[in-house]
């Protein structure tokens, strides 16, 4: 990960369409774009794919990121999240493969490199520090990919506090990752 002080002026040689500085940003955040996509899509190489879609849409779209609305974190985090559902939606229409749940998922303990992946910098168990209602909104919207809305019907919550939960857990996770590149 980049320091703040790195990652403003990276984010600005971008901006000046510095392709070196591109370079320093997918090796940053690859890896957890890769996670998430890949407990989206449960499929190494479609993941792959949508991260590089992912990242294909930031660089094009890099002059719409706004410090001031949010950290550039969870701005590409959210841009990979919808590259990967709009990704799985296209699948799934074509191919009708159902949606894979925890509860149906069998782990064949193959030590696939792409399932060492999906950890790779411990998101989970950094969401398994939060509170378990936060828990639960982040598996259904992150990890599962329901919308905010789905997510609501789903647990028969209001959609205010789905999204209240789900600001609150990013703003957390946030926290422990700046803990974290603390001890890095």
């Amino acid at each position: 990960m980049l320091s703040k002080e790195e990652l403003n002026t990276t984010i600005v040689e971008v901006q000046n369409g510095n392709s070196a500085a591109f370079e320093k940003l997918y090796d940053a955040y690859s890896p957890a774009m890769y996670g998430i996509s890949l407990k989206i899509l449960l499929d190494g190489d479609l993941a792959a794919d949508s991260v590089q879609d992912a990242f294909i849409k930031i660089w094009k779209n890099i002059h719409s990121y706004d410090i001031k609305k949010g950290s550039f974190f969870t701005w590409i985090l959210n841009i990979n999240r919808n590259t990967a559902i709009d990704k799985y939606r296209k699948i799934a229409k074509t191919t009708l493969i159902p949606i894979q749940t925890n509860e149906n998922f069998v782990d064949l303990g193959t030590g696939d490199k792409s399932q060492q992946k999906t950890d790779h910098i411990g998101i989970q168990d950094l969401v398994k520090v939060l509170p378990l209602k936060e828990q639960e909104i982040i598996e259904y919207i992150y990890f599962k990919g329901y919308t905010q809305q789905e997510t609501a019907d789903e647990l028969n919550l209001p959609l205010g506090t789905v999204k209240t939960r789900s600001r609150s857990a990013l703003s957390s996770l946030k926290e422990l990752f700046t803990i974290l590149l603390i001890w890095i």
